[in-house]
């Protein structure tokens, strides 16, 4: 299947990629960091709404930011502008041919999985608000500690224990109560737009 064709007029610099890193946060680490879990965030975006390619719609999200910096434009909240973007870009995309065709033995299934867009888009703007408001220490554990799969989960799971110089049951600990948080206060948010 072919994919669906973005506005691909303008091409991605290391200058103008530097520029989105710098706006993240100055310390290239910290800012790298920030990057991956914008980036996961948009990903995960584009999966649940059903979009072909999940992957290559959120780079295109971080690419469309990054032009607009470059071309000096002042973004206060990077995450939610990141956030406006993909909104549109999907909209974009889901209204060429290429995204609506499915084969006949996934017509059943395309009815039956269609996601609730609405909810699905505030559920994950109550994630990323809730994420937002962890303290940065919090928010890079719980990210850290959920990044892999398989055997990179549990490298990985090993070496931020080693990083925060703890054992690797303190570290689950802290990563339950800082998940146990972070589900009660995308519940509470998610109660609170009901009303």
């Amino acid at each position: 299947m072919e994919r669906p064709s973005l506005k691909k007029e303008w091409v991605l610099t290391s200058e103008s990629f530097g520029k989105l890193l710098a706006r993240l946060d100055p310390d290239p680490d910290v800012a790298g960091e920030k990057y991956e879990t914008l980036r996961r965030t948009l990903v995960k975006f584009f999966e649940w709404r059903g979009a072909l390619f999940p992957e290559e719609h959120a780079d295109e999200t971080l690419n469309r930011v990054s032009r607009k910096l470059d071309e000096g434009l002042e973004i206060r909240d990077i995450s939610g502008y990141c956030y406006g973007v993909a909104k549109l870009l999907y909209l974009e995309t889901s209204k060429s041919p290429e995204s609506r065709s499915v084969s006949i033995g996934e017509l059943d299934c395309a009815v039956v999985t269609q996601p609730d867009a609405t909810a699905d888009e505030q559920r994950l703007f109550c994630f990323e608000r809730c994420l937002e408001s962890l303290p940065a220490e919090n928010r890079m554990l719980i990210t850290e500690y959920y990044q892999y799969e398989g055997r990179e989960k549990i490298d990985g799971r090993k070496a931020l224990a080693a990083r925060l110089d703890i054992p690797l049951n303190a570290l689950r600990s802290r990563a339950t109560r800082v998940r146990e948080k972070l589900e009660k206060c995308v519940n509470d948010c998610l109660e609170r737009t009901k009303t």
